[in-house]
């Protein structure tokens, strides 16, 4: 199973694609979008949204999951982010991928076991579940991975009491 896991930003998109098979985890790239601050805000998006796009031609990923943010600061950044949110899911949907959204506190859950941990330690175990030697790997970039987790966690759970029921 292939998962492109994303955390929606205009400033610092993170991505993160991980592949699960027989019971091993593997990253297959990771690392965050940046769109330049002198262009205007739908060039932004847009640039966005391209990115997006070739992450999912050049990796193939059977399912895309994203977080759902649950809050924003103030108005103004709940409104640009659901506009980002909005370019990349035209991005996902252009591509007729299957996509899943996970809220923060599932995300942190999945991957530390805390749903209040902070972004340094999700970093370190997101590096730790998929033998990540990089110690300069982004916040945004390891969130991401830790979404891609969440998601496959999910569906291997979900499969596995599938078969139970079928016995």
């Amino acid at each position: 199973m292939r998962v492109l896991g994303l955390d929606p930003s205009l400033t610092s998109t993170g991505y993160g694609i991980i592949e699960y098979d027989q019971n091993v985890w593997n990253a297959i790239q990771y690392g965050v979008i940046k769109s330049s601050p002198r262009l205007p805000f739908h060039q932004r998006i847009n640039t966005i949204r391209l990115e997006i796009e070739d992450l999912i031609k050049k990796h193939r990923p059977e399912e895309i999951a994203i977080e759902n943010p649950f809050y924003a600061h103030n108005i103004k950044t709940a409104m640009l982010l659901g506009q980002v949110r909005g370019a990349i899911l035209v991005a996902i949907a252009s591509h007729d991928c299957s996509l899943h959204e996970y809220s923060a506190l599932e995300i942190k859950k999945a991957v530390t076991g805390y749903g209040q941990s902070e972004k340094d330690q999700v970093n370190f175990m997101v590096r730790t579940l998929l033998h990540i030697d990089d110690d300069n790997m982004p916040l945004d970039a390891s969130d991401a991975l830790a979404t891609a987790v969440c998601h496959a966690n999910s569906r291997i759970f979900q499969e596995k009491i599938n078969r139970s029921q079928e016995t």
